[in-house]
């Protein structure tokens, strides 16, 4: 089966892709270490994969980057043979679809992550999707279990996230990139969310990539596993093949990867301590860490040489 699936053409191919986040000035801070480093991946139609790896590891970045959210070299990351970023026609399709995160927004003076809350109906949301066939809408309503008449603003956050889901499938896609998105599922949601995947790659060829740190339910969901350490690609392995050489369950295998992943880093940083090193390395000289918009808050201004206007005591408001 897997041979068959590599005789097509490659949905998602990575070439020695390399990605730092920009500074203020839009340009990596000088000495900075790439978040991820010489990635190569690539994915064939009916993928099923399974992105593992510890907190940090980039596995959010990286499917930022094939969801065409971050620019990087046109040669680095193609999706069909274009580039994601480049070629705004991947995501506005359907083709390329990106479901992550939660429906939250920053609100000044009241806080960040807040979540968008508003009075209308889960019927006015997801009907408002344009382009969509009844039949797959129907069935994703009824996969999900979401009711109609919920009130966005009064349902819970596993309630929400069905919405979400829903409407982000709606339009039938080639390439899905999940981000922890059943992390607020209860059970049952999970399951049936996960059959109906498996049952788009099967029957219409599409590729997924899942990043998740749940493993329950999964162990006859991957095709593949990606494990990623330090924004760097350790392996990609059939999951037949984790089968025959681990007698343990997807999570325990996944938990001695990264428990071993643990230990090297530990005696890596004994080792510098050892040769009279800092543990960590330190960033390099004339560089200093800001926000710079990246993460929810701005306490400092994302563009050079301005100010933050809220912070800044000499104004005057008129």
């Amino acid at each position: 089966m897997e041979e068959e699936l590599e005789k097509s053409q490659p949905t998602v191919e990575i070439t020695e892709l390399s990605f730092t986040y920009p500074g203020i000035d839009g340009h990596p801070p000088p000495g900075s270490t790439p978040m991820i480093d010489d990635f190569s991946l690539t994915l064939f139609p009916g993928y099923r994969c399974l992105l593992v790896g510890s907190n940090g590891a980039g596995k959010t970045t990286i499917l930022k980057i094939i969801g065409g959210k971050h620019m990087v070299d046109q040669n680095m990351v193609k999706v069909f043979g274009r580039s994601a970023f480049h070629d705004t026609a991947l995501t506005s399709s359907g083709d390329l679809s990106y479901l992550g995160g939660e429906w939250r927004r920053e609100v000044a003076f009241a806080g960040f992550e807040v979540p968008i809350q508003m009075d209308v109906s889960a019927e006015k949301m997801i009907f408002g999707v344009a382009g969509v066939t009844p039949q797959r809408r129907d069935e994703l309503i009824k996969v999900l279990d979401v009711d109609l008449s919920w009130r966005m603003h009064k349902v819970s956050d596993g309630q929400r996230r069905r919405v979400q889901i829903c409407m982000g499938l709606l339009k039938p896609f080639k390439v899905l990139l999940l981000d922890e998105i059943t992390v607020d599922l209860d059970v049952l949601a999970r399951a049936d969310l996960l059959k109906f995947l498996k049952k788009e790659c099967e029957e219409r060829g599409a590729t997924i990539i899942y990043a998740t740190h749940i493993f329950d339910g999964l162990e006859d969901w991957p095709s593949h596993v990606v494990y990623v350490a330090h924004g760097k690609l350790q392996f990609v392995m059939p999951m037949s093949k984790i089968k025959e050489i681990s007698n343990l369950s997807l999570m325990r295998t996944v938990e001695r990867w990264l428990r071993k992943e643990r230990e090297e880093e530990r005696e890596r940083r004994k080792d510098r301590k050892a040769k009279g090193l800092p543990e960590y390395e330190k960033r390099a000289e004339g560089t200093r860490v800001i926000n710079n918009g990246w993460a929810a808050g701005r306490l400092n201004s994302t563009v050079a040489g301005q100010e933050n206007f809220v912070l800044s005591s000499n104004r005057v408001l008129r």
